[in-house]
């Protein structure tokens, strides 16, 4: 999973749900160059855009690798700010309708009908209330400043101006808890609350933020950590700061916070389970699915598909299972697989971390002979922090814009002897290289307008990452029975993902039902399905996007290679795929058939 903004995998996608892009007919014959006025116009729509965004919400750019407004945190949660926001992309889709498209050339046209895209999603987006759930087990402000604590975040923290900056966000934080608390009051007034499971699982973390003493804070951890290098003046300047931020403001609003979410919210949250429970939720659903999916179909349509890819990735267990030592029924195997010792081979969290780095070296010898694009910036394997462990998964952060800090994949090890080693190579596929880390470094390292270099959508970003793992196959490295499972096994999570959400959200599935079913399919603990289930039941659709994007682009290479036959390239095929940054799926597939139309057969 990428986490982009306010750890989502493109959360803003999810937050701000809109519907499949418009299609423009294909033009046969689009200039070789744009026309400078419609270029220039153009240019600066994006722009601005992009600024308004970063403003709107400052720790989505600094998650993204924009640096610039590291010492804000805006409020986009306050019902003043959204309206504000809300006029300005109402504003910036008006300037657009006038820039005439047909004197744009090939790249600029992606740049219009990407910009229109997400101006009209933002638009429809907005009319859903999305502030006031501003705290749940997988995303609440607060937590995500105390992951940049340690410095290893996205926010660096090794000069005496980032030091500031960070705690110039410390010094913002209370408000932002004060405005969140009056949101969830407001929902509790409205009906829009979170389910009480989600609460029950958001409370400790929220608990760990508070602390008897300042020094004793996570927030403090930067003072912990001070650089040699710094002066005397500043570090003693620094942790008076440090500690009376915390201390006489900071802890006080994470006890209101953690108080109110203990003896006022969770009394007042919901039974229920999906978002068509809350007021006009079957049409918020709707359109989330549509935003994560950049497709129209309805979730009818995906719990459907989820039932057919169930069933496919069961007949492949079913020829697999004796080849591991298994000879009962396939939809058994990923249950007997988890009880076996032998698949959970580590006592160290280093051991883990050195397979990686392994198979990190072994990929950067295969890797050319699929792709001729790849990224220049390198790909680093660290532990995810303390913190967030027991709620977070696996997941990839972007590198800097500058280069200053590589892409990272973050393993969250909570204690190695449970690890569970067949996942691990299809897991780096899809969270490092070629997956996450070829698509979004090389969509840093492209020149593009800065809405499409710091955002994207989930169906592309995760569908991408998902076909990813499936080229393990074609490298050699599902050769042992336990990798491939492993694959597999990941593959059938994607796929019970289309079932359980849609039917969650959807069809009136209760969150004990959604948890049954991934037991009895993945053979899942109660504990690790409860986890999984909790996640989207907090990010609704946002699970969707994986295997629909990796359908499509799987879709498009099989029909390039019919079309095309021995002139088929696959280096060439990802590099179409990849050059022009992410794309909703309708505009990729029109991007594709205009390639195979231009190849010599």
């Amino acid at each position: 999973m990428y986490q982009g903004p306010l750890l989502g995998a493109l959360i803003c996608a999810a937050l701000l749900a809109g519907t499949a892009p418009a299609a423009h007919a294909a033009d046969p014959n689009p200039p070789a160059a744009s026309a400078p006025a419609a270029r220039k116009q153009l240019d600066l729509l994006a722009d601005q855009y992009y600024e308004a965004s970063a403003r709107f919400d400052p720790v989505a750019a600094t998650e993204n690798g924009d640096n610039r407004f590291d010492d804000q945190i805006g409020m986009a949660i306050a019902p003043r700010e959204r309206a504000r926001y809300a006029a300005q992309i109402d504003g910036f889709l008006k300037r657009l309708q006038t820039i005439a498209r047909d004197q744009l050339n090939e790249k600029d046209r992606i740049n219009y009908d990407i910009l229109a895209y997400e101006l009209g999603m933002l638009q429809r987006g907005l009319r859903f209330p999305e502030h006031l759930l501003p705290v749940t087990q997988m995303d609440s402000l607060p937590v995500v400043l105390a992951n940049y604590a340690g410095g290893q975040g996205a926010q660096p923290l090794t000069s005496v101006k980032q030091y500031r900056a960070y705690l110039h966000r410390l010094q913002q934080l209370p408000a932002w808890i004060d405005q969140a608390i009056a949101n969830m009051r407001e929902g509790m007034r409205t009906g829009v609350v979170l389910p009480r499971a989600l609460v029950v699982s958001a409370l400790p973390q929220l608990q760990k933020l508070t602390s008897p003493t300042p020094e004793a804070n996570i927030f403090y951890t930067p003072i912990k950590n001070l650089p040699a290098s710094f002066s005397a003046a500043d570090k003693a300047a620094l942790t008076r700061a440090y500690r009376d931020t915390i201390g006489s403001r900071l802890q006080p609003a994470l006890l209101r916070l953690a108080s109110f979410m203990q003896e006022q919210y969770l009394p007042a949250a919901r039974t229920s389970t999906g978002l068509a429970a809350l007021p006009n939720g079957a049409a918020w659903y709707a359109e989330r699915v549509a935003s994560q999916t950049t497709t129209a179909l309805t979730p009818e349509q995906i719990h459907a598909k989820g039932l057919a890819e169930v069933a496919r990735i069961q007949g492949e267990f079913a020829a697999l299972g004796p080849k591991l030592g298994y000879d009962g029924p396939a939809a058994g195997l990923p249950g007997w697989v988890d009880q076996q010792a032998r698949f959970r081979p580590y006592r160290k969290e280093q051991d883990i971390l050195d397979f990686y780095a392994r198979l990190n070296e072994v990929l950067k010898q295969k890797l050319p002979s699929l792709f001729t694009l790849m990224p220049k910036a390198p790909l680093d394997v660290r532990l995810e922090p303390e913190l967030s462990r027991d709620t977070a998964s696996d997941h990839y952060s972007a590198p800097a814009a500058d280069g200053s800090r590589p892409g990272v994949f973050w393993t969250v090890v909570t204690d190695p002897k449970d690890y569970f080693g067949p996942g691990m190579v299809t897991l780096f596929l899809h969270e490092g290289q070629p997956g996450h880390h070829f698509h979004i470094a090389i969509n840093q390292e492209l020149n593009l307008p800065k809405f499409r270099k710091f955002g994207g959508n989930n169906a592309f970003t995760e569908g991408w990452a998902l076909y990813a793992e499936t080229l393990g196959k074609e490298m050699g490295l599902f050769e042992k029975p336990e990798d491939y499972f492993g694959h597999l096994n990941d593959e059938m999570l994607r796929a019970v993902r289309l079932v359980v959400d849609t039917g969650m959200h959807a069809k009136g599935w209760t969150r004990e039902q959604a948890i049954q079913y991934m037991r009895d399919t993945l053979g899942y603990s109660e504990a690790l399905a409860r986890g999984q289930i909790e996640r989207y039941m907090a990010w609704p659709g946002q699970a969707l996007g994986y295997k629909i994007g990796a359908l499509k682009i799987a879709e498009l290479r099989a029909r390039a290679q019919q079309a095309l036959g021995p002139a088929f390239s696959l280096p060439k095929f990802h590099e179409v795929v990849l050059r022009d940054g992410t794309l909703p799926l309708a505009l990729l597939e029109q991007k594709v058939d205009r390639w195979i139309a231009a190849q010599p057969r």
